[in-house]
């Protein structure tokens, strides 16, 4: 029997819920506890310092050294009276993770230690620059970069520490991390987007993205986690068969909530209240042990840096409870995997929703220009978005019949496309469609009101209301980067939109008829890219060839939209990423893929022949050993156990020597079985790794990360493929890995 699988059994059955108790019964009386917050602001800083700081956060300009000086004394201040030791700039490299250094609130003066924190503390800090992904923009020799304080992202305790959200560049100045070019790319959209609302409101002086993410994860007992390789080093596992049980039945998602999880999932959204994340939703997913935590809408920018806190955070609380919260697209095949759905809007400084329909859309010019102008901009530039979301991971998940394909389409709905439809053809729109109730003739039950449009959740880019739901980003990414290329194209088609309008009002067209003229001309350019129907469909596939819309199946081809003429074009003219940062971004994400699929590469291998193959060989000794038994009986005596054979065929099969194998039929069928799957899986994995030698050598990133996606990632499904199945022919005693029904099912 092997002991760790079994002692992980074991010990993972006997787990009981860790209970919760919460601060308060009521989530405002501890919501923002540990957050630098306005009503914090108010109560440690001046009246002017604190108008001049708001002032500056409100309008996006610079905060002075006076200023940030007294912030500093605050933020130390009011920390020390929480208890809190040390402070960090809090920062998002190109990682994927977060990145902090702890620094102690602690100075010598006169060999006397004092409390000390200053503006110069608050506002900039040195990380190494050569320690993080660069794309060639900093060496080993030149490690001198900044993290700078970014004052609309409120600062925050964790644990003992006091963080600052910060953004981090390098010497040089170019961004090395996802909140740089976010803040340039909403500021691009603020300012493309202000003058447009002037059209129809002049009071309108700043717009903003708003974002609400849907984040989806699958939780492991941890000590099962740690019994398998694959899930420790990458996150996923690289094999197991299929359980008889998973999720055809359709009875997890939305189903009650196991007590174990249902206690992790009390305890996250405490610390996250704590921290100003206002979650709201949590409930089972599609898949066994899959599960989905959402807040309500927030500013794109502290959404994303919420996201990323709440992640960081789910892990450290989930070991509490003795599980482990994995974040990877696609961690088990045959069941969904996990996406984070950005849901996205703009609205004004006022909080007015611009993608808000109204009553009467037909009619609502503001709306349809936001509307159309997104469309638009989502046609024009399919390809930078689809790269938006390219990663390793989120390969497996896109068009799997669970996450939209890699097809970059937008569903409208029914009422929105007659609308549409209507306008393009100069029809005047009819009676608004009011909301409709269903009528369920079931007396006690309240009236139930049903929407304009379904909802179509194949789509990877669907209009839901008031919003646009973008449901291909990974639920692994940080949404910065969707966030970064969807506010940037629609700031670009918003200035393109603008042009067009006032160059239409110069030729003494009225400015309603200008804009009106625009939209028609952008639903007409934009129409290839609106889809009302299924997705998944091989005729879905086919259609969008015939519509010209790209359709990028791997992560190196998708990147490279990055580096286009077009792509770096419309990034410099919104100010947003220099033509070198472009492509030293370009060659961070080909780097990253390629140590993704080269640590998945060594793991499949180590694995399969330290682990699986040793342990079928081990089965097949014991058949072997079988069978020789079954020889050795049969062809020595034509009784058993002194009992004699009755059967004539038994009996003639133990007189003739050579007819035992009718007899051992199956095993010696399982032992040819086991050897055949055992030549391929040791093949393959020689292969494997001579194609990862090969891409080694490679000197060009792009081109490695092609060659691992073709030549070496090529080999993984074949390998799984036989290991598989010999999970399913191997003694279950001897398997070495938890199997998915373990991972899956245990709670």
């Amino acid at each position: 029997m092997n002991s760790l699988r079994f002692k992980a059994l074991q010990e993972a059955i006997a787990r009981q819920p860790i209970d919760v108790e919460l601060p308060s019964n009521r989530v405002s009386d501890f919501f923002g506890i540990n957050v630098f917050s306005y009503d914090v602001m108010q109560k440690y800083l001046s009246e002017s310092v604190f108008k001049t700081l708001k002032a500056a956060i409100d309008s996006n300009t610079s905060i002075d050294r006076p200023t940030a000086d007294e912030v500093a004394i605050a933020m130390k201040t009011w920390a020390l009276d929480k208890g809190v030791t040390h402070y960090t700039h809090w920062f998002q490299p190109l990682t994927g993770a977060t990145a902090e250094k702890h620094d102690v609130f602690l100075d010598v003066v006169d060999g006397k230690a004092i409390e000390r924190f200053g503006g110069g503390q608050l506002v900039q800090q040195e990380p190494d620059a050569s320690s993080f992904p660069s794309g060639g923009i900093r060496s080993t020799f030149e490690a001198r970069g900044y993290t700078g304080w970014d004052p609309s992202s409120p600062a925050f305790i964790f644990g003992k520490t006091l963080c600052i959200p910060t953004i981090y560049i390098s010497y040089t100045g170019e961004a090395l991390d996802y909140k740089t070019p976010l803040l340039k790319a909403l500021n691009a959209l603020n300012k493309a987007a202000v003058p447009v609302c002037n059209y129809f409101d002049k009071n309108v002086k700043k717009v903003i993205a708003t974002l609400g993410w849907e984040q989806e994860y699958f939780l492991v007992d941890e000590i099962l986690f740690s019994a398998r390789p694959d899930l420790v080093h990458s996150g996923r596992a690289l094999f197991g068969a299929n359980p008889a049980k998973g999720q055809q039945l359709e009875d997890h998602y939305f189903g009650s909530i196991p007590e174990r999880v249902n206690e992790f999932m009390r305890d996250f959204e405490t610390e996250s209240y704590k921290l100003g994340i206002p979650i709201k939703t949590r409930h089972n997913e599609v898949a066994p042990n899959q599960y989905e935590v959402a807040p309500i809408f927030e500013e794109a920018n502290i959404a994303v840096d919420h996201n990323q806190l709440l992640m960081d955070l789910m892990d450290k609380v989930a070991r509490r409870h003795h599980l482990r919260v994995l974040f990877y697209e696609k961690p088990f095949a045959g069941v969904n995997g996990s996406g984070k759905h950005n849901n996205w809007s703009m609205a004004t400084g006022s909080g007015k929703n611009l993608l808000s329909p109204g009553k009467t859309p037909e009619t609502n010019l503001q709306f349809l220009t936001f509307f159309v102008n997104t469309i638009k901009a989502v046609y024009d530039n399919a390809d930078i978005l689809r790269a938006s979301i390219a990663s390793a991971g989120n390969e497996h998940r896109l068009g799997a019949n669970e996450a939209p394909p890699a097809i970059i389409s937008v569903f409208i709905g029914e009422q929105l496309t007659k609308v549409l439809d209507g306008f393009e053809k100069k029809v005047k729109g009819g009676k608004s469609s009011e909301k409709k109730s269903i009528k369920l003739d079931i007396g006690h039950i309240p009236e139930l009101t049903l929407d304009n449009t379904d909802r179509n959740r194949t789509s990877p880019f669907a209009f839901t209301g008031n919003k646009f739901e973008f449901r291909a980003v990974g639920s692994s990414a940080n949404c910065a980067q969707a966030m970064l290329v969807l506010n940037a194209i629609v700031a670009d088609q918003l200035t393109k939109f603008k042009a067009e309008v006032d160059g239409l009002i110069k030729k003494s067209t009225s400015t309603e008829d200008a804009i009106i003229q625009t939209l028609r001309s952008y639903i007409t350019a934009s129409a290839n890219i609106r889809f009302e129907g299924n997705n998944y469909s091989k005729e879905w596939v086919k259609e969008a060839a015939k519509r010209g819309l790209p359709n990028i199946q791997t992560t190196p081809e998708a990147l490279e939209a990055f580096v286009t003429n077009k792509a770096i074009k419309l990034f410099e003219t919104q100010s947003i990423f220099s033509k070198r940062e472009q492509e030293a971004r370009h060659e961070i994400q080909a780097e990253i893929y390629t140590k993704k699929i080269q640590i998945e590469s060594r793991i499949m291998a180590d694995m399969a022949l330290t682990q699986i193959i040793p342990a079928a060989l081990k089965y097949q000794n014991l058949l072997i050993t079988n069978v020789k038994g079954i020889k050795d009986i049969f062809t020595t005596s034509r009784s058993l156990a002194g009992v004699e054979v009755k059967s004539k065929a038994l009996a003639e099969s133990m007189q003739d020597g050579g007819r035992y194998e009718d007899i051992a039929d199956s095993q010696i069928a399982m032992i040819k079985e086991i050897s055949e799957r055992v030549s391929i899986i040791r093949n393959r994995t020689e292969q494997m790794i001579e194609e990862r030698k090969k891409a080694n050598k490679i000197e060009d990133a792009a081109a490695k990360a092609t060659a691992y996606c073709h030549n070496v990632k090529a080999c993984f499904d074949e390998i799984r493929y036989h290991a598989d199945k010999l999970e399913m022919l191997v003694d279950d005693s001897i398997w070495p890995f938890p199997k998915y029904r373990e991972l899956l099912f245990i709670k």
